[in-house]
């Protein structure tokens, strides 16, 4: 399994996305201002489609029987919970703070500088889902036990996500709209979790798992690539008086994310160190950790501080740098690899598990 086009350049494709928007919304004005009346408790119906585009082919490849067989080698999943709940959102939200709320203060005004916490809060909250099985493959890392922290991390948000944003954002003195955060966690992980679990079941009865891995999976991973490229031609065409007013706040605003990011993978590196877990399970442990389900973060944002806001802007960057930053992650990880013992302490499932789950996915 490799990147892929559209995995390998996304930050390229991100890049021209912002300029497609921008010019879209200069040039025709009309185009934003008419899908930014279609909205229903402040959750614009157009972007809703697009971003169920993005996250129902990755609910699609979780493997919720998986889960039952980690018993017999808990740490990696321990240590993938303990940094992606309870240290990766509070990390996210102090660095984002001091840097867009005090270092960057000259540059940034107090409310905006506001919003882009919000969205790095945003990203913080969300672990990352399907581009961890391409950073697991590239580390060679255990395929099924990948599957398993993604299958618990996505469980774990569905109760954990809305209470975590809504307690940073608290301490962080910004608004919480509760009914609309508690709405797009619906929308975005509820909905696509179900719509993904009832498509893989018809799937196994009426097909094979083996049509379903190699079939029917491998044509839905397009559709998140580009559902994740038309929602940002969207959103910035309505950004776009934003960028050309402030162009320097897109590399303040991803100091810190860069910054957050080698924080959170140094801590679950180390600690993995320490534990002495083989290298096939250090690996996801501390990528899944590093990475963001920015698809969730950039709807959450949308849906809750609007397209026009500096949340989903700040969201969006964070899609900019995700590729490149977990790339030179990934040659660090390999580099190191000798360090770490190779006895594949943390296999889960048969052999033959890891090969089914050695997906192609396009994103996050």
């Amino acid at each position: 399994m490799q990147l892929g086009i559209f995995g390998k350049y996304l930050t390229l494709w991100v890049a021209l996305c912002i300029i497609a928007g921008v010019a879209l919304g200069e040039l025709w004005p009309a185009f934003p201002d008419t899908l930014s009346r279609f909205t229903i408790a402040q959750v614009s119906i157009p972007v809703a489609i697009l971003i169920w585009f993005m996250i129902y082919p990755m609910m699609v490849r979780i493997d919720f029987s998986s889960v039952i067989d980690v018993r017999k080698r808990p740490r990696g999943l321990v240590l993938t919970l303990i940094i992606n709940w309870l240290v990766k959102p509070f990390t996210m939200f102090v660095v984002a703070w001091f840097f867009l709320k005090v270092l960057f203060a000259p540059w940034i005004s107090g409310d905006l500088g506001s919003e882009y916490v919000a969205g790095a809060i945003l990203l913080g909250a969300a672990p990352c889902t399907a581009m961890v099985f391409v950073w697991s493959y590239l580390t060679k890392g255990n395929a099924a036990y990948t599957l398993v922290q993604v299958t618990v991390n996505d469980i774990v948000l569905l109760f954990a996500y809305a209470p975590i944003v809504i307690l940073l954002l608290g301490i962080g003195d910004i608004a919480v709209p509760y009914d609309t955060l508690f709405l797009s966690v619906a929308l975005y992980v509820v909905i696509p979790l179900a719509a993904g679990y009832a498509t893989r079941k018809w799937a196994l009865k009426a097909k094979s798992n083996d049509w379903l891995e190699k079939t029917f999976l491998p044509k839905l991973g397009p559709i998140t690539i580009v559902g994740l490229l038309l929602t940002l031609v969207l959103l910035f065409s309505f950004q776009g008086q934003k960028i050309l007013d402030n162009p320097s706040h897109i590399g303040l605003i991803a100091v810190p994310l860069i910054i957050q990011t080698f924080i959170v993978f140094g801590i679950a590196y180390a600690v993995a160190k320490m534990w002495r877990l083989s290298h096939d399970i250090a690996a996801p442990v501390a990528l899944i950790g590093a990475s963001n389900f920015f698809e969730l973060a950039v709807a959450a944002a949308i849906s809750v501080f609007g397209l026009n806001s500096g949340a989903a802007l700040a969201t969006v960057v964070g899609v900019l740098v995700e590729v490149p930053v977990m790339l030179l992650l990934v040659r660090f990880v390999n580099a190191t690899s000798s360090s770490f013992a190779h006895n594949h302490d943390g296999s889960c499932c048969p052999a033959g598990a890891a090969l089914a789950h050695e997906h192609t996915a396009t994103d996050d």
